[in-house]
């Protein structure tokens, strides 16, 4: 009894304490990871300033280069480089020289040149295929990135009010043990609810920054739209201008070109053949004194065999190109399946969890009342409390995950904002 006597007369020096401790939400973690919403700035615009720094996109330069030097190939006259000989050979006595000069030229097989200006075009369309891919790969990125920084920030708004009921609920406590009305011990409960918030505040803050820095780190920028919700593009199945298949197909459809030329390479190169002789001496007999000119053409034939190996490593590349096109298409079937169950799925969560809030704030409100007049205890009103305020949650996050999944379905079926 004195120890109980000695708690109640040191209980309202306790109480103020801990209130002036908890006037303010207090921010325990100092680190910040700021972000400026900017209503200019739009969705679109965020993705396409994200591709231009993303690191995947420092090899599509690479690309158009390829893409060039082949288009320049394609338009040379030659199928290749040319070569000079020159020989000159003298007799041991000094009097009668022999001097050869030529110049051979590869010449293009029949349709060679055309195959290689189509490997070209293909190279670039390959190339500028593959840019789109990478640029739905960076919107995903982006979208993910925003709508967890909104779900986060519903988190955390809502801790922050919950934190402010537990603090208003402690004060009223506190009034009530101060005038005996209540027992001290529902005064540590309060304080404990009150702790308890705190965590959880500060844990949703700690969430908060870590998807702000994911978003900075993605975009390269600490700025990020208003406004990104996106309408819904339903589409019953997966169309065949979806840019990952495009990309892949480009890539077989130059694959398809390559092997072309490499068969016109046959047996190989024919070349053209150019050159003059120059047979002089001094007092020779054996001295024809002239000078000729000649012309010749280099025909290969029966190389097919040597060209084999190089056919069949082409078709293997198309073939596992091929196989790798079907399996995407599979995949991205799944995810178009599994994108439109969910918006299903939080649609019908989305007006269970908002009948559900309505039902708990009108319990609250009358358990408040029934607390007020002492028809039930603290614990009992902590708990309908933590019930509500969960549900509370609860609908403003099914809110947010609904226009959530609307941008992964857009994202799925590969729509861009």
């Amino acid at each position: 009894m004195l120890v109980l006597h000695l708690f109640k007369r040191s209980l309202p020096v306790f109480l103020l304490a801990t209130s002036l401790a908890f006037a303010e939400t207090p921010k325990v973690v100092e680190h910040d990871d700021p972000i400026e919403v900017d209503s200019k700035l739009t969705l679109s615009k965020v993705i396409d300033d994200a591709m231009g720094k993303y690191p995947d996109t420092t090899w599509l330069k690479s690309l158009e280069d390829e893409a060039a030097a082949i288009a320049k190939r394609s338009r040379s006259w030659t199928a290749g480089a040319a070569q000079a000989s020159l020989r000159f050979q003298e007799a041991t006595s000094g009097t009668l020289h022999y001097v050869d000069a030529g110049v051979q030229v590869p010449l293009w097989n029949l349709g060679q040149r055309s195959a290689e200006s189509a490997i070209a075009r293909q190279a670039e369309s390959s190339g500028v295929a593959q840019a789109a891919t990478i640029k739905l790969r960076v919107a995903g990125l982006v979208r993910g990135a925003l709508w967890d920084i909104a779900l986060q920030k519903i988190r955390y708004d809502q801790a922050v009010a919950d934190l402010d009921i537990a603090e208003q609920l402690y004060a009223k406590v506190e009034r009530r043990v101060e005038l005996g009305d209540l027992p001290v011990a529902d005064a540590l409960l309060a304080q404990t609810e009150r702790l308890q918030k705190l965590s959880t505040l500060t844990q949703a803050e700690a969430e908060l920054m870590h998807a702000r820095k994911r978003y900075i780190s993605i975009t390269q920028s600490n700025k990020m739209p208003a406004q990104f919700a996106e309408n819904l593009v339903a589409l019953q199945e997966i169309q065949h201008n979806h840019p990952v298949l495009v990309a892949i197909s480009s890539q077989i459809e130059r694959k398809q070109a390559e092997l072309k030329a490499v068969k016109l390479i046959g047996s190989g190169q024919s070349s053209l053949a150019v050159g003059i002789n120059s047979d002089r001496g001094f007092n020779d007999p054996r001295s024809n004194e002239t000078e000729s000119f000649n012309i010749g053409v280099n025909i290969p034939f029966g190389g097919e065999a040597h060209l084999a190996p190089q056919i069949a490593a082409v078709h293997v590349e198309m073939s596992k190109l091929m196989s790798e096109r079907e399996q995407l298409h599979r995949d991205l079937e799944q995810a178009h399946h599994e994108a439109e169950h969910n918006l299903q799925v939080n649609e019908a969560e989305l007006n269970i969890a908002n009948q559900l809030q309505q039902t708990a704030e009108e319990h609250l409100q009358m358990m408040q009342l029934s607390f007020s007049v002492g028809e039930i205890n603290l614990m009992d009103l902590l708990k309908i409390q933590a019930s509500t305020q969960q549900a509370v949650l609860n609908a403003k996050e099914r809110a947010v995950i609904l226009e959530r999944d609307k941008a992964l379905y857009n994202q799925a079926v590969g729509v861009m904002p």
